[in-house]
């Protein structure tokens, strides 16, 4: 499918999918005007399926590993149940203000927990459980990430991990030896199809997006 076909099918997908609310058209804006990598942010029709899939789940707790701006924050709570709760951990402390900014705009703000730090030492001294998790991180530790939150993951429960298609590079032949990332999600991909406690799919959407789920015994 050549690259103008791909630019008319994306129009035409945004123009047939529910549009962006106004705290999400600022938070994909502010983040484009003021930010050095703003392809990270999740944006219109990925926040759209993350908050379809919320809505699905209806979730007591989601977890959310790489908050970013906030973008897909304000998107998974949304289909959070009543009382339910949204832990959200970003690395980069530099992001703290901007972001919290954006988070305290959001109609369910007081469902969403904002923490700063380094998620594998924050996950384990969490103690809830968590019905639905987002893997959004450091895509080098994904396999961490995983080993440490499936303790904390509901029978039944989800995972989704973004970007396992990687820009396409996880078909490549040849890797160079310092590009962490790819390898990570390389390995990452390979580590979750061989469990035999979880089923997965890989969504070919955006730049991959891996649908888990841990049995239900």
């Amino acid at each position: 499918m050549n690259f103008e076909l791909n630019k008319k099918l994306e129009e035409y997908i945004e123009k047939h999918s529910s549009k962006e609310d106004e705290l999400l058209k600022k938070i994909n804006r502010e983040t484009h005007a003021k930010l050095i990598h703003p392809r990270m942010v999740s944006g219109h029709i990925q926040g759209k399926m993350l908050e379809m899939f919320s809505y699905m789940i209806n979730p007591e707790n989601i977890l959310e590993i790489g908050t970013y701006t906030g973008y897909s924050a304000v998107c998974l709570a949304k289909g959070l149940k009543p009382n339910g709760k949204l832990i959200t951990i970003e690395i980069n402390d530099e992001l703290e203000d901007f972001t919290r900014n954006f988070l305290t705009q959001s109609e369910n703000s007081k469902k969403i927990d904002f923490l700063i730090g380094d998620a594998l030492d924050i996950i384990p001294k969490l103690n809830e459980q968590f019905d639905l998790v987002f893997i959004d991180g450091e895509k080098s530790s994904y396999i961490e990430y995983f080993e440490v939150i499936f303790p904390k993951l509901k029978n039944g429960g989800f995972v989704l991990a973004d970007n396992t298609l990687w820009s396409g590079k996880v078909v490549e032949e040849k890797i160079r030896n310092n590009d962490y990332f790819t390898k990570g999600i390389l390995k990452f991909n390979e580590y979750i199809v061989n469990r035999k406690d979880v089923e997965v799919v890989i969504l070919p959407f955006r730049d991959g997006l891996s649908v888990i789920r841990k049995a239900d015994y």
